[in-house]
């Protein structure tokens, strides 16, 4: 199963998100790296670090961020792996969408390409 990381600069945005998702699907290996260990707002590249070898698989990991700065902490994180970082992707999508579907697919035992492709088929902001 394709594990998945939540970074923000807000823990509270990071459990909201894994809130929302639970409701769809569960037991999927979800880390969330939210704030600061102090509480406040800002991103932590070794809770990342972190983040990402707790739900590592063979299967894959995918990282969403919510903006430039978590994005270079991610990039960041990647070169303290000891787990093979080939297997690890950043994803540039809309924070909240793009992670819920990865979240839904993956427990739907989606590989990573293919959660990727449903990522990039999202149509935001348009009704059905």
């Amino acid at each position: 199963m394709v594990g998945i990381v939540l970074i923000s600069h807000s823990k509270k945005i990071v459990e909201g998100i894994q809130e929302l998702a639970a409701q769809m699907s569960q037991d999927v290996p979800v880390a969330l790296a939210g704030g600061t260990d102090d509480g406040r707002l800002g991103t932590d590249i070794n809770k990342i670090t972190e983040a990402i070898r707790s739900v590592y698989s063979d299967d894959g990991v995918l990282v969403f961020f919510d903006m430039g700065s978590a994005y270079m902490n991610a990039q960041m994180a990647l070169d303290f792996l000891d787990e093979d970082s080939s297997k690890v992707e950043i994803i540039d999508s809309a924070f909240v969408e793009g992670a819920i579907t990865a979240i839904v697919d993956s427990g739907l035992n989606k590989s990573m390409d293919e959660i990727k492709a449903d990522i990039a088929s999202m149509k935001l902001g348009k009704m059905p």
